[in-house]
């Protein structure tokens, strides 16, 4: 299968997916352009995705929307803060017990604060902050939502000056904090489950709960939220068209996050909250770094083979590969490489592995690992495979199959109709 010879080119290319097409002759002035060129290095006054997962960026009475195009007054999208020169802090409500309020965009503006829903303001807004957070201050720098499992409950972190206000939104209960590793940010951002303060035109990324910073940070905005020249991870590159696309594996881990892979990169499927994305493999599995044939999880492991090799990762540890890995194909499911592409179904003991146009059924209970049967498939040279809550997609080039259980895979004597892959799916042009 032929690799991406620009393999962050498409990370960034992605990743601009999340871009909504402005025509700037309708969006100010050349004057206002100019002066509030993202590219030349502003500073945002906040930052937030709306329920659709868009990236809105806020400086004064302006904003962009998504990480590409020009900016356009505040009020063409979010009508009644037009009268306003600016925000102090925004964020998107994480709170899925109460449809009321979660995915509702949250804006402040002195004492105030604005609940918006389809960018519509909510009835009753704007409201004291005080009547829907109490003990958050006033004036605000910024605000970003944490929601449980990544703090200890869902809560909205408040930031003014060098105090953070961690507000739990389930009790009510506020504390305050003191980070001295983050700098004053002027506008916090959760995407992909991490989050980011962003101060100038840099941002630090930094733990939600501790506030601590790992890493080699600050690190520049411009190379990894917005698309400028002479920036980021391929400036000009062209997102791929659907009909060209082609995947090497696609898989969910046991905690739900679904990959796709594709030469070097791979793209996260299950955040279009937060648009999809692309990142290189190397990122968090570099022992395979170049790309792989097939990945499968199975008991909280991600089995990737590469060649006659098999590498198994601890989903749980950040993706840590098992010690004594890799190990051959034959040594560790007992077969023969090479392979096209793999699969196996949650609460199940079988990795469905697929060759040319058959498929081995492996038993991952038995020690050692033996092939319990083989069928024919009336589809030859899969490249992917994924077993979900509604059955099996099988990919081929730029199609995928659909089956409703492994079983009908193996029994089925005649091909269905293929499916296109979608934009939808992993951020191509349709």
């Amino acid at each position: 299968m032929k690799l991406l010879s620009k393999a962050l080119c498409l990370c960034m290319a992605l990743m601009l997916t999340n871009a909504a097409p402005i025509d700037p002759e309708e969006t100010g002035t050349a004057e206002e352009h100019a002066q509030y060129d993202r590219c030349s290095g502003l500073e945002f006054d906040a930052i937030t995705p709306d329920e659709k997962g868009k990236t809105f960026f806020f400086k004064d009475g302006r904003l962009w929307s998504g990480f590409d195009g020009p900016s356009q007054p505040v009020g063409d999208v979010f009508k009644e803060l037009d009268k306003f020169d600016h925000v102090d802090a925004a964020f998107r409500m994480h709170k899925p017990d109460n449809l009321q309020d979660h995915d509702h965009i949250y804006f402040f503006l002195g004492d105030k604060v604005f609940s918006f829903y389809d960018h519509t303001l909510e009835e009753g807004y704007p409201k004291e902050i005080q009547e829907d957070f109490p003990g958050v201050p006033s004036n605000l720098d910024a605000a970003v939502e944490c929601p449980k499992g990544e703090c200890a409950s869902n809560s909205v972190l408040f930031f003014k000056g060098n105090d953070v206000y961690v507000y739990d939104i389930e009790t009510n209960v506020m504390k305050t904090k003191m980070w001295p590793n983050l700098p004053v940010c002027t506008s916090v951002l959760r995407w992909l489950e991490h989050h980011f303060c962003f101060h100038g035109h840099n941002f630090t990324k930094f733990s939600p709960v501790t506030g601590e910073v790992t890493g080699a940070y600050p690190k520049d905005a411009r190379h990894y939220f917005m698309k400028c020249p002479n920036f980021g991870h391929g400036g000009n590159y062209t997102v791929p068209k659907c009909s060209e696309v082609t995947l090497d594996a696609v898989t969910s881990d046991d905690a739900g996050k679904t990959y796709a892979f594709r030469g070097p990169i791979y793209i996260r499927l299950d955040t279009h909250r937060d648009g999809i994305h692309a990142f290189p493999i190397s990122r968090s599995w570099s022992e395979v770094a170049h790309g792989v044939d097939a990945v499968f999880s199975y008991n909280d492991k991600m089995y990737f083979i590469k060649g006659d090799q098999v590498y198994i990762y601890k989903s749980v540890a950040h993706y840590t590969l098992i010690e004594g890995y890799p190990k051959t194909l034959k040594e560790e499911l007992g077969i023969e490489g090479p392979v096209n592409a793999a699969f196996a179904c949650a609460n199940e003991n079988t990795a469905h592995i697929i060759q040319g146009n058959e498929m081995f059924d492996v038993d991952l209970s038995a020690t050692p690992r033996v092939v319990t049967s083989k069928t024919p498939l009336p589809i030859s040279d899969i490249e992917a495979g994924l077993c979900g809550p509604d059955g099996i997609n099988v990919f081929k080039g730029s199609h995928y199959y659909h089956y409703n259980s492994p079983m009908e895979l193996a029994m089925s004597k005649i091909m269905p109709r293929p499916l296109p892959i979608m934009s939808a799916m992993i951020g191509c042009q349709d």
